[in-house]
Protein backbone atom coordinates (compact mmCIF):
# COMPACT_ATOMS: atom_id res chain seq x y z
CA UNK A 1 0.00 0.00 0.00
CA UNK A 2 0.95 3.31 -0.25
CA UNK A 3 0.12 6.51 1.78
CA UNK A 4 0.58 9.03 -0.23
CA UNK A 5 1.49 12.05 2.52
CA UNK A 6 5.09 9.62 2.58
CA UNK A 7 5.76 12.06 -0.67
CA UNK A 8 5.67 15.22 1.65
CA UNK A 9 8.95 14.98 2.62
CA UNK A 10 10.52 16.96 5.60
CA UNK A 11 12.11 19.98 4.66
CA UNK A 12 16.15 20.53 5.03
CA UNK A 13 18.30 23.20 4.69
CA UNK A 14 18.86 24.56 0.81
CA UNK A 15 20.42 26.76 -0.77
CA UNK A 16 18.24 30.15 -1.31
CA UNK A 17 16.65 29.65 -4.59
CA UNK A 18 17.62 33.11 -6.04
CA UNK A 19 18.10 33.87 -9.45
CA UNK A 20 21.13 36.89 -8.67
CA UNK A 21 21.81 38.47 -5.60
CA UNK A 22 18.11 39.80 -4.00
CA UNK A 23 17.53 41.46 -1.41
CA UNK A 24 13.64 40.90 -0.30
CA UNK A 25 12.29 42.49 2.80
CA UNK A 26 11.03 40.58 5.59
CA UNK A 27 7.52 42.12 5.65
CA UNK A 28 4.44 40.25 5.27
CA UNK A 29 2.31 41.85 2.52
CA UNK A 30 -0.12 41.14 -0.35
CA UNK A 31 -0.21 38.09 -2.19
CA UNK A 32 -0.56 40.25 -5.37
CA UNK A 33 1.35 43.06 -5.13
CA UNK A 34 3.62 45.46 -7.08
CA UNK A 35 6.37 48.42 -6.85
CA UNK A 36 7.68 51.57 -8.58
CA UNK A 37 11.18 51.61 -9.86
CA UNK A 38 13.28 50.61 -12.91
CA UNK A 39 16.59 50.90 -14.48
CA UNK A 40 18.91 53.41 -12.73
CA UNK A 41 16.23 55.02 -11.16
CA UNK A 42 14.47 56.35 -14.45
CA UNK A 43 10.91 56.29 -14.60
CA UNK A 44 10.27 55.69 -10.87
CA UNK A 45 7.42 57.54 -10.61
CA UNK A 46 5.78 54.90 -13.38
CA UNK A 47 4.21 51.48 -11.79
CA UNK A 48 5.82 48.30 -13.24
CA UNK A 49 3.09 46.45 -15.56
CA UNK A 50 4.41 43.24 -14.13
CA UNK A 51 1.59 41.48 -11.63
CA UNK A 52 2.88 39.08 -9.65
CA UNK A 53 0.48 36.18 -8.37
CA UNK A 54 1.23 34.09 -4.84
CA UNK A 55 -1.27 31.16 -4.83
CA UNK A 56 -1.63 31.12 -1.18
CA UNK A 57 -3.40 34.56 0.48
CA UNK A 58 -1.39 36.17 2.83
CA UNK A 59 -2.83 35.69 6.15
CA UNK A 60 -4.24 32.09 4.85
CA UNK A 61 -4.77 29.83 6.87
CA UNK A 62 -5.61 26.24 4.89
CA UNK A 63 -3.51 26.70 1.53
CA UNK A 64 -3.14 23.97 -0.37
CA UNK A 65 0.24 21.46 -0.06
CA UNK A 66 0.03 20.74 -3.84
CA UNK A 67 -1.18 23.76 -5.43
CA UNK A 68 1.08 26.55 -4.00
CA UNK A 69 2.82 28.31 -6.23
CA UNK A 70 3.89 32.26 -7.86
CA UNK A 71 2.70 33.30 -11.56
CA UNK A 72 3.79 36.64 -13.24
CA UNK A 73 1.59 38.00 -16.17
CA UNK A 74 3.02 41.18 -18.17
CA UNK A 75 6.84 40.32 -16.66
CA UNK A 76 9.32 37.76 -16.06
CA UNK A 77 9.74 36.27 -12.29
CA UNK A 78 13.32 37.48 -11.41
CA UNK A 79 13.77 35.73 -7.77
CA UNK A 80 11.35 33.82 -5.94
CA UNK A 81 12.56 32.49 -2.45
CA UNK A 82 10.34 30.20 -0.10
CA UNK A 83 10.86 29.39 3.46
CA UNK A 84 9.28 27.97 6.79
CA UNK A 85 8.62 31.41 8.72
CA UNK A 86 10.69 31.09 12.27
CA UNK A 87 12.96 28.70 10.96
CA UNK A 88 14.08 30.47 7.98
CA UNK A 89 14.82 27.05 6.23
CA UNK A 90 14.38 27.56 2.50
CA UNK A 91 11.65 25.30 0.00
CA UNK A 92 13.62 24.19 -3.03
CA UNK A 93 11.48 25.27 -5.92
CA UNK A 94 12.30 26.66 -9.46
CA UNK A 95 11.33 28.93 -12.24
CA UNK A 96 9.73 28.15 -15.12
CA UNK A 97 11.97 28.31 -18.28
CA UNK A 98 9.92 30.88 -19.69
CA UNK A 99 9.96 33.05 -16.44
CA UNK A 100 6.28 33.06 -15.92
CA UNK A 101 5.94 30.84 -12.85
CA UNK A 102 7.18 29.19 -9.82
CA UNK A 103 6.50 26.15 -7.61
CA UNK A 104 8.29 24.19 -5.12
CA UNK A 105 9.98 21.13 -5.91
CA UNK A 106 7.93 18.99 -3.55
CA UNK A 107 4.92 18.58 -1.75
CA UNK A 108 4.63 21.20 1.70
CA UNK A 109 4.19 19.91 4.85
CA UNK A 110 0.82 20.33 6.89
CA UNK A 111 0.07 22.57 9.39
CA UNK A 112 3.56 24.34 8.43
CA UNK A 113 3.62 28.31 8.23
CA UNK A 114 5.42 29.60 4.94
CA UNK A 115 6.76 32.47 3.64
CA UNK A 116 7.17 33.50 0.02
CA UNK A 117 8.82 36.44 -1.31
CA UNK A 118 8.92 37.05 -4.92
CA UNK A 119 10.66 39.39 -7.43
CA UNK A 120 9.41 40.37 -11.10
CA UNK A 121 10.34 42.79 -13.87
CA UNK A 122 8.37 44.03 -16.69
CA UNK A 123 10.11 44.56 -20.39
CA UNK A 124 10.92 47.83 -19.05
CA UNK A 125 12.92 46.55 -16.13
CA UNK A 126 10.45 48.01 -13.60
CA UNK A 127 10.91 46.23 -10.91
CA UNK A 128 7.34 44.95 -8.76
CA UNK A 129 7.36 42.85 -5.18
CA UNK A 130 4.88 40.62 -3.55
CA UNK A 131 5.06 38.86 -0.12
CA UNK A 132 3.43 36.42 1.21
CA UNK A 133 3.07 34.77 4.54
CA UNK A 134 0.48 31.62 5.01
CA UNK A 135 -0.26 28.24 7.05
CA UNK A 136 -1.05 25.15 4.80
CA UNK A 137 -4.24 22.85 5.91
CA UNK A 138 -3.40 20.69 9.09
CA UNK A 139 -3.76 17.67 9.55
CA UNK A 140 -7.03 17.68 12.24
CA UNK A 141 -8.49 19.57 9.36
CA UNK A 142 -7.63 17.30 6.31
CA UNK A 143 -7.79 14.18 5.28
CA UNK A 144 -6.28 11.36 3.47
CA UNK A 145 -6.73 8.31 1.58
CA UNK A 146 -4.37 5.47 1.88
CA UNK A 147 -4.73 3.11 -1.48
CA UNK A 148 -3.51 0.47 -3.19
CA UNK A 149 -2.31 -0.54 -5.70
CA UNK A 150 0.79 1.05 -5.96
CA UNK A 151 1.92 3.49 -8.98
CA UNK A 152 3.18 1.25 -11.38
CA UNK A 153 3.16 -1.95 -10.40
CA UNK A 154 1.50 -5.12 -12.16
CA UNK A 155 -1.76 -6.96 -10.25
CA UNK A 156 -3.57 -10.03 -11.25
CA UNK A 157 -6.99 -9.51 -12.86
CA UNK A 158 -9.09 -9.36 -9.37
CA UNK A 159 -7.53 -6.58 -7.65
CA UNK A 160 -9.68 -3.98 -7.05
CA UNK A 161 -8.63 -0.06 -6.17
CA UNK A 162 -9.10 0.35 -2.80
CA UNK A 163 -9.28 3.72 -0.70
CA UNK A 164 -9.20 4.11 3.26
CA UNK A 165 -9.48 7.49 4.46
CA UNK A 166 -7.70 8.66 7.96
CA UNK A 167 -10.99 10.83 8.92
CA UNK A 168 -14.76 9.35 8.54
CA UNK A 169 -15.86 10.80 4.94
CA UNK A 170 -19.42 13.21 5.47
CA UNK A 171 -19.59 14.47 2.11
CA UNK A 172 -19.46 10.53 0.06
CA UNK A 173 -20.73 12.52 -3.31
CA UNK A 174 -17.95 15.17 -3.29
CA UNK A 175 -14.90 12.65 -2.16
CA UNK A 176 -15.75 9.88 -4.82
CA UNK A 177 -16.54 12.39 -7.32
CA UNK A 178 -13.07 13.52 -7.43
CA UNK A 179 -11.26 10.06 -7.97
CA UNK A 180 -11.93 8.95 -11.31
CA UNK A 181 -10.73 4.84 -12.40
CA UNK A 182 -10.55 3.98 -16.13
CA UNK A 183 -9.14 1.07 -17.90
CA UNK A 184 -7.93 1.08 -21.27
CA UNK A 185 -10.10 -1.63 -21.70
CA UNK A 186 -12.99 0.39 -21.81
CA UNK A 187 -14.84 -1.63 -18.89
CA UNK A 188 -17.10 0.47 -16.85
CA UNK A 189 -15.68 0.97 -13.11
CA UNK A 190 -18.00 2.01 -10.55
CA UNK A 191 -17.09 3.07 -6.57
CA UNK A 192 -18.47 1.01 -3.79
CA UNK A 193 -18.21 2.61 -0.06
CA UNK A 194 -17.90 0.12 3.05
CA UNK A 195 -18.87 2.48 5.91
CA UNK A 196 -17.33 5.78 6.45
CA UNK A 197 -14.03 5.53 5.75
CA UNK A 198 -13.23 2.89 2.88
CA UNK A 199 -13.95 3.26 -0.84
CA UNK A 200 -13.55 0.21 -3.36
CA UNK A 201 -13.47 0.39 -7.42
CA UNK A 202 -14.18 -1.86 -9.53
CA UNK A 203 -15.73 -3.11 -12.81
CA UNK A 204 -18.58 -5.51 -13.61
CA UNK A 205 -16.26 -8.57 -14.09
CA UNK A 206 -12.60 -9.28 -13.69
CA UNK A 207 -10.19 -6.17 -14.97
CA UNK A 208 -9.14 -7.55 -18.85
CA UNK A 209 -5.70 -8.91 -19.26
CA UNK A 210 -3.00 -6.53 -20.54
CA UNK A 211 -5.01 -3.58 -19.56
CA UNK A 212 -3.90 -0.03 -17.90
CA UNK A 213 -5.89 0.98 -15.02
CA UNK A 214 -5.45 4.91 -14.33
CA UNK A 215 -6.31 6.35 -11.45
CA UNK A 216 -7.04 10.06 -11.05
CA UNK A 217 -6.93 12.04 -7.33
CA UNK A 218 -7.88 15.34 -7.48
CA UNK A 219 -8.97 15.65 -3.68
CA UNK A 220 -6.82 18.42 -2.70
CA UNK A 221 -9.39 21.08 -1.32
CA UNK A 222 -12.65 19.29 -1.64
CA UNK A 223 -14.53 19.40 1.81
CA UNK A 224 -15.40 15.16 2.78
CA UNK A 225 -16.73 16.06 6.04
CA UNK A 226 -17.61 19.47 7.70
CA UNK A 227 -14.19 21.77 7.82
CA UNK A 228 -12.11 18.75 6.69
CA UNK A 229 -10.57 18.70 3.37
CA UNK A 230 -8.59 16.32 0.87
CA UNK A 231 -5.06 17.52 0.19
CA UNK A 232 -4.14 14.85 -2.38
CA UNK A 233 -3.45 15.50 -5.80
CA UNK A 234 -1.91 12.74 -7.92
CA UNK A 235 -2.35 10.28 -10.41
CA UNK A 236 -1.45 6.44 -10.54
CA UNK A 237 -1.03 3.66 -12.90
CA UNK A 238 -0.62 0.29 -12.96
CA UNK A 239 -1.05 -2.89 -14.94
CA UNK A 240 -3.22 -5.93 -15.36
CA UNK A 241 -1.19 -9.00 -15.53
CA UNK A 242 -2.22 -12.49 -17.29
CA UNK A 243 -5.38 -13.58 -15.73
CA UNK A 244 -4.73 -16.13 -12.96
CA UNK A 245 -7.70 -17.69 -11.25
CA UNK A 246 -7.73 -20.70 -8.60
CA UNK A 247 -10.22 -22.89 -7.35
CA UNK A 248 -9.74 -24.52 -4.03
CA UNK A 249 -12.40 -27.48 -3.71
CA UNK A 250 -12.74 -28.70 0.02
CA UNK A 251 -14.70 -31.96 -0.84
CA UNK A 252 -11.76 -32.99 -2.67
CA UNK A 253 -8.93 -30.88 -1.02
CA UNK A 254 -7.36 -29.79 -4.10
CA UNK A 255 -6.91 -26.52 -6.03
CA UNK A 256 -6.67 -26.09 -9.44
CA UNK A 257 -4.72 -23.38 -10.76
CA UNK A 258 -6.25 -22.03 -14.37
CA UNK A 259 -4.40 -19.25 -16.40
CA UNK A 260 -5.66 -17.40 -19.03
CA UNK A 261 -8.45 -19.43 -19.36
CA UNK A 262 -7.00 -23.11 -19.55
CA UNK A 263 -5.51 -25.25 -16.78
CA UNK A 264 -2.07 -24.91 -15.47
CA UNK A 265 -2.00 -27.36 -12.69
CA UNK A 266 -3.95 -29.43 -10.17
CA UNK A 267 -1.92 -29.65 -6.39
CA UNK A 268 -3.58 -31.04 -3.31
CA UNK A 269 -4.68 -28.50 -0.28
CA UNK A 270 -5.42 -28.73 3.27
CA UNK A 271 -8.09 -26.57 4.49
CA UNK A 272 -9.57 -25.70 7.59
CA UNK A 273 -10.50 -28.40 9.82
CA UNK A 274 -14.35 -29.05 10.52
CA UNK A 275 -14.08 -26.83 13.76
CA UNK A 276 -12.42 -24.04 12.13
CA UNK A 277 -13.94 -24.05 8.52
CA UNK A 278 -12.24 -22.13 5.32
CA UNK A 279 -14.52 -19.39 4.15
CA UNK A 280 -16.65 -19.87 0.77
CA UNK A 281 -16.41 -17.46 -2.08
CA UNK A 282 -13.73 -15.50 -4.31
CA UNK A 283 -10.73 -14.02 -2.32
CA UNK A 284 -8.17 -11.78 -3.64
CA UNK A 285 -4.60 -11.75 -2.58
CA UNK A 286 -3.73 -8.82 -1.04
CA UNK A 287 -0.52 -9.11 0.56
CA UNK A 288 2.92 -11.50 -0.26
CA UNK A 289 5.35 -12.78 2.44
CA UNK A 290 7.79 -15.18 2.05
CA UNK A 291 7.78 -15.92 5.38
CA UNK A 292 5.85 -14.54 8.12
CA UNK A 293 4.43 -14.78 11.96
CA UNK A 294 1.23 -16.81 12.38
CA UNK A 295 -0.16 -16.24 15.78
CA UNK A 296 -3.13 -17.83 17.12
CA UNK A 297 -4.05 -14.64 19.39
CA UNK A 298 -3.92 -12.46 17.19
CA UNK A 299 -7.75 -14.02 15.24
CA UNK A 300 -9.15 -15.10 17.77
CA UNK A 301 -7.63 -18.25 18.82
CA UNK A 302 -5.81 -17.73 21.83
CA UNK A 303 -2.64 -19.53 22.78
CA UNK A 304 -3.34 -22.76 20.18
CA UNK A 305 -0.53 -21.37 17.95
CA UNK A 306 2.45 -19.35 17.51
CA UNK A 307 4.37 -20.32 14.49
CA UNK A 308 7.47 -17.64 13.70
CA UNK A 309 8.31 -18.82 10.23
CA UNK A 310 5.28 -19.84 8.54
CA UNK A 311 6.66 -20.16 4.25
CA UNK A 312 5.18 -18.66 1.54
CA UNK A 313 2.48 -17.02 2.88
CA UNK A 314 -0.09 -14.56 0.64
CA UNK A 315 -3.09 -13.11 2.22
CA UNK A 316 -6.89 -13.56 1.50
CA UNK A 317 -8.92 -11.86 4.42
CA UNK A 318 -7.84 -9.13 6.92
CA UNK A 319 -9.19 -11.68 9.32
CA UNK A 320 -6.79 -13.70 8.98
CA UNK A 321 -6.72 -16.25 6.40
CA UNK A 322 -3.80 -17.03 4.36
CA UNK A 323 -2.23 -19.36 1.52
CA UNK A 324 0.26 -20.52 2.83
CA UNK A 325 3.13 -23.14 3.14
CA UNK A 326 2.91 -25.83 5.35
CA UNK A 327 5.97 -27.37 6.83
CA UNK A 328 4.83 -29.19 10.44
CA UNK A 329 2.44 -31.37 9.15
CA UNK A 330 2.93 -35.10 10.47
CA UNK A 331 5.47 -36.35 7.78
CA UNK A 332 4.16 -40.00 8.20
CA UNK A 333 0.50 -39.02 7.12
CA UNK A 334 0.63 -36.24 5.02
CA UNK A 335 -2.89 -34.19 4.99
CA UNK A 336 -2.21 -33.00 1.69
CA UNK A 337 -5.27 -33.80 -0.71
CA UNK A 338 -6.92 -35.75 1.84
CA UNK A 339 -8.34 -33.70 4.54
CA UNK A 340 -8.15 -30.45 6.35
CA UNK A 341 -6.06 -29.79 9.08
CA UNK A 342 -5.85 -25.26 9.46
CA UNK A 343 -7.54 -23.07 11.29
CA UNK A 344 -9.49 -21.72 8.08
CA UNK A 345 -6.29 -21.41 6.38
CA UNK A 346 -5.78 -23.37 2.59
CA UNK A 347 -2.31 -24.84 3.91
CA UNK A 348 0.19 -26.32 0.57
CA UNK A 349 3.21 -28.84 1.33
CA UNK A 350 6.12 -26.60 1.89
CA UNK A 351 9.42 -26.76 4.24
CA UNK A 352 10.82 -24.56 7.01
CA UNK A 353 12.87 -21.83 5.80
CA UNK A 354 11.27 -21.53 2.35
CA UNK A 355 13.78 -23.11 0.12
CA UNK A 356 13.28 -26.68 -1.62
CA UNK A 357 11.02 -26.74 -4.75
CA UNK A 358 7.80 -27.31 -2.97
CA UNK A 359 4.13 -26.86 -3.61
CA UNK A 360 3.96 -23.60 -1.84
CA UNK A 361 7.22 -22.34 -3.52
CA UNK A 362 5.62 -23.10 -6.70
CA UNK A 363 2.17 -21.99 -6.37
CA UNK A 364 3.56 -18.39 -4.25
CA UNK A 365 6.45 -17.72 -7.43
CA UNK A 366 3.10 -18.43 -9.80
CA UNK A 367 1.01 -15.81 -8.08
CA UNK A 368 0.75 -12.11 -8.09
CA UNK A 369 -1.40 -9.31 -5.72
CA UNK A 370 -4.72 -9.32 -7.07
CA UNK A 371 -4.59 -13.13 -8.16
CA UNK A 372 -8.26 -14.99 -7.46
CA UNK A 373 -8.25 -18.02 -4.83
CA UNK A 374 -12.45 -19.48 -5.13
CA UNK A 375 -13.22 -21.77 -2.42
CA UNK A 376 -16.06 -23.83 -2.53
CA UNK A 377 -17.87 -26.87 -0.88
CA UNK A 378 -16.78 -25.53 2.84
CA UNK A 379 -19.37 -25.76 5.28
CA UNK A 380 -18.64 -22.31 5.84
CA UNK A 381 -20.64 -19.24 5.37
CA UNK A 382 -19.49 -16.71 2.25
CA UNK A 383 -16.29 -14.54 2.86
CA UNK A 384 -17.62 -10.68 3.73
CA UNK A 385 -17.53 -8.49 0.75
CA UNK A 386 -15.18 -6.23 2.95
CA UNK A 387 -13.17 -8.33 4.62
CA UNK A 388 -10.17 -8.17 2.24
CA UNK A 389 -10.38 -6.98 -0.84
CA UNK A 390 -12.84 -9.36 -2.01
CA UNK A 391 -16.11 -6.89 -3.47
CA UNK A 392 -16.72 -9.91 -5.84
CA UNK A 393 -18.55 -11.82 -3.69
CA UNK A 394 -21.36 -8.71 -4.17
CA UNK A 395 -23.68 -8.91 -7.26
CA UNK A 396 -23.06 -6.23 -9.41
CA UNK A 397 -26.69 -4.59 -8.41
CA UNK A 398 -25.72 -4.53 -5.03
CA UNK A 399 -21.98 -2.93 -5.96
CA UNK A 400 -23.50 0.06 -7.68
CA UNK A 401 -26.21 0.98 -5.48
CA UNK A 402 -23.32 1.30 -2.67
CA UNK A 403 -21.84 4.04 -5.28
CA UNK A 404 -22.09 7.54 -4.39
CA UNK A 405 -22.36 9.34 -7.39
Amino acid sequence: MTTPDRTARALGACAALMVGALTLTACGGDASADSAGGKDGKNASRTSTAKIAISAKDGSTSASINATGVKVSDGRLTGVKMTVAGSGTAVPGAISANGHSWKPKEQLERGTKYRISALAKDADGRTAAANSIFTTVSSSNSFIGTYTPDNGSTVGVGMPVSFTFDKAIGDRKAVQSHITVTSSSGQRVVGHWFGAQRLDFRPEEYWKSGSKVTMKIALDGVEGANGVYGVQKKTVTFTVGRSQVSTVDVGTQTMTVVRDGKPLKSVPISAGTPEHTTYNGQMVISEKFVQTRMNGSTVGFGGEYDIADVPHAMRLTSSGTFIHGNYWYNRGNPPFGRQGTSHGCVGLADVQGAQGDTTAKWFYDNSLVGDVVTVKNSPDKTVSPDNGLNGWNMSWSAWTAGSAV
